[in-house]
Formats: structure tokens, C-alpha cells, sequence
């Protein structure tokens, strides 16, 4: 009997599932909606993520690289998401639309709210600190990670070592958000060794992760104190085989 109820349950899952997928219309009617509204630095989403080359199809336009490589969503006061099968992007959740509609399988939702002020932008400031250590010296690039893009600072530590990117004394706002990951794909086919990243506050340790080949782009959240601080950034590969490391972070300190 059960076996019954799965082959019928396959069957009508087949025959329903090219129904739920929405065509160029459909797609077109969403985007026009969105077009009606939008706002230049008005964040667009797409949920699922493997909508993505869909969305950007329709709406590439007004994805500037800049947007398409942000360390997360929440500098963004207005957030448009268009979704499809009931999902949802990570950069709208727990927020309540303030408007939507549907468009023959596409959902489109409007979010807005206070967006996070920016006290300092340590990849803006990579450039000017300090390094200790065997490693290359921090690129400013926009980075796969995670099979995605990033704007980020990278750098390549030495195998088994680390480096230290020493900023100085920063302004620092009420928390640090940072992500980190490990660049390219082919890199991280070929070398399964980790990476690692810590910040340092005052030189006490606030955040720490570990990177792995299939983690893709990590976040570290700390709360800090607002004022003038000394802030170190230290990448490691790890393991004395983890040849060209490449390691990717990006971290704001927010009021």
C-alpha cells in the first residue's frame, strides 16, 4: 500500500511540475512590477538561489556589480524579492513585506527598513595596513566563493602559516559583522586543506573561524565597544600542503 501511495504521490508531482514553473511572461509581468518602483541602491533578490541566472535575465540592469558582490544585505534599506514555490532569500528573513503580488508563479515582495550605518569598511581600508608575516599582500577584488560573488580582501598566506593585516587604529560602532571564505573554484578542488580567520580587537581574540573547501562564505558577528580601537585581521592556511590558500574576507563595523 505504501508503495501505491508513493507511485501515485511521483505521478501527480510530475505531471504538476512544469506547471509550477514559471514562464518568460510571467517573469516579464514581475519585473515590470518591480520597474514601476525601483529606486537606484533598491537591493533585488531571488529566491531559491538557483533562480538567480533567471532573475538576473530580467533584472541584470539594475544589479550593479557592486550590489552583486555585497557582503550581505543589511546596508539595504529597500529589498525587492522575487521568488518562486513559497521560498525565501536569507536577506529578507524575519522581515514582513510592505508590499507583494503574484505574477503567475512569481512572488514579488517589497521590504524596507533602517539599513545598517557603516562606521568603517576594513576591505576599503586592507589596502593601507600593515602585514606580518609569509603571505601576499591584500587584493581588493571581486571574488568567487562559494560559487558566488564577493567584493573582498584576499590574501595568500604561505602553507602551515599565517599573516596578519594589522589596521591600526579604527573607528569602531556598536558591532563587527565579517564574512570570510575561500576563493576559487578550481583552487578548492584541487587543495582540500582549510583555511582560518581571526580578528582581534585591542588584541583580544572577538572572532574566529575555521574555512573550509565547502563552507563558502562564513559570518562572524561580534559586539564591540564605539571608538577609536586597534584591529588586526590574521588569515592562516592550514596545514603545511595548503599551497595557494586563497583567502577572502570582508568586515564592517556598524552602529
Amino acid at each position: 500500500m505504501l508503495l501505491v501511495a508513493i507511485a501515485i504521490w511521483e505521478i501527480v508531482a510530475t505531471v504538476r511540475a512544469p506547471a509550477e514553473v514559471p514562464d518568460d511572461r510571467a517573469w516579464d509581468r514581475a519585473a515590470a512590477a518591480v520597474r514601476s518602483q525601483h529606486h537606484p541602491g533598491d537591493l533585488i533578490v531571488f529566491a531559491p538561489g538557483w533562480i538567480d541566472p533567471v532573475g538576473r535575465l530580467h533584472l541584470g540592469d539594475l544589479i550593479p556589480l557592486e550590489m552583486a558582490g555585497r557582503m550581505d544585505g543589511d546596508d539595504y534599506g529597500t529589498i525587492w524579492e522575487l521568488s518562486i514555490r513559497g521560498a525565501r532569500a536569507p536577506e529578507t528573513a524575519g522581515l514582513a513585506p510592505a508590499w507583494q503580488g503574484g505574477f503567475g508563479g512569481v512572488t514579488v515582495r517589497r521590504f524596507e527598513r533602517e539599513p545598517a550605518h557603516v562606521v568603517s569598511d576594513l576591505v576599503a581600508l586592507a589596502g593601507g595596513a600593515e602585514l606580518r608575516g609569509a603571505g601576499s599582500r591584500p587584493a581588493v577584488q571581486l571574488a568567487e566563493v562559494g560559487f558566488a560573488p564577493h567584493r573582498c580582501a584576499q590574501v595568500i598566506p604561505a602553507p602551515g602559516q599565517a599573516v596578519t593585516l594589522d589596521f591600526g587604529r579604527i573607528p569602531l560602532g556598536t558591532r563587527l559583522v565579517a564574512y570570510a571564505g575561500l576563493a576559487d573554484v578550481f583552487t578548492r578542488r584541487d587543495v582540500r586543506d582549510p583555511g582560518r580567520l581571526e580578528i582581534r580587537i585591542d588584541g583580544e581574540v572577538v572572532a574566529d573561524a575555521r574555512l573550509g573547501v565547502d563552507d563558502g562564505w562564513v559570518r562572524m558577528e561580534a559586539a564591540t565597544t564605539p571608538g577609536e580601537h586597534d584591529v588586526e585581521v590574521i588569515a592562516e592556511a592550514v596545514g603545511p600542503k595548503a599551497r595557494d590558500r586563497r583567502i577572502c574576507f570582508a568586515a564592517e563595523a556598524r552602529r
